[in-house]
């Protein structure tokens, strides 16, 4: 949809997710006959510890998995937007978790998206899909994939039970929502 190649950075701490929607946009892109890859890297610790991954999709081959500046990126606790608010490229843009970053010097170089997404998340009423509630959003405002690819590739990855499909669903819906008022 975009352009030939997007490069994504997810970050948070373990436990957020960041890797899981790093997987589902992978996905999304492969279901979509893109070029992906998907890298993952986190502290020593996995709940609590920092967690990012590096996300590439592309119409072309892809040189490198890694990512140093990415186009798009999440991040979902204040120590990942220290560690990667400079690092998006300019004309970039930057999902920020408001419910747990507060307002920070910003860039005047990159669309900055401050996103409550953990009171989101208590609205639908499990707080454990803050991170589908982002991907939703990032999806409403800068896609790379069509909405019913990043869908299907969220089912085939976090679908295997109704329940969770039905809640994953919400969130991602909750997202787009949330997006249309910014």
């Amino acid at each position: 949809m975009n352009s030939a190649l997007t490069k994504y950075k997810f970050a948070g701490f373990g436990g957020q997710g960041v890797l899981f929607i790093g997987k589902v946009m992978a996905q999304a892109g492969m279901l979509s006959k893109q070029q992906v890859t998907w890298f993952p890297a986190y502290g020593p610790e996995m709940r609590g510890g920092t967690a990012n991954c590096s996300v590439v999709i592309s119409t072309k081959r892809i040189g490198s998995p890694t990512v140093g500046k990415p186009d798009i990126a999440i991040v979902m606790n204040e120590a990942s937007y220290h560690k990667f608010v400079d690092s998006v490229v300019p004309g970039g843009t930057l999902y920020v978790n408001s419910s747990m970053v507060p307002e920070l010097p910003s860039r005047e170089d990159i669309r900055f998206v401050r996103v409550p997404v953990n009171e989101i998340a208590h609205e639908i009423g499990e707080a454990k899909v803050a991170n589908i509630v982002m991907l939703g959003v990032m999806q409403a405002i800068t896609p790379s994939v069509a909405d019913d690819i990043l869908e299907k590739a969220l089912m085939e990855l976090a679908g295997k039970k109704p329940e969770l499909a039905e809640l994953n669903a919400r969130a991602l819906n909750a997202g787009k929502e949330f997006a249309k008022n910014l």
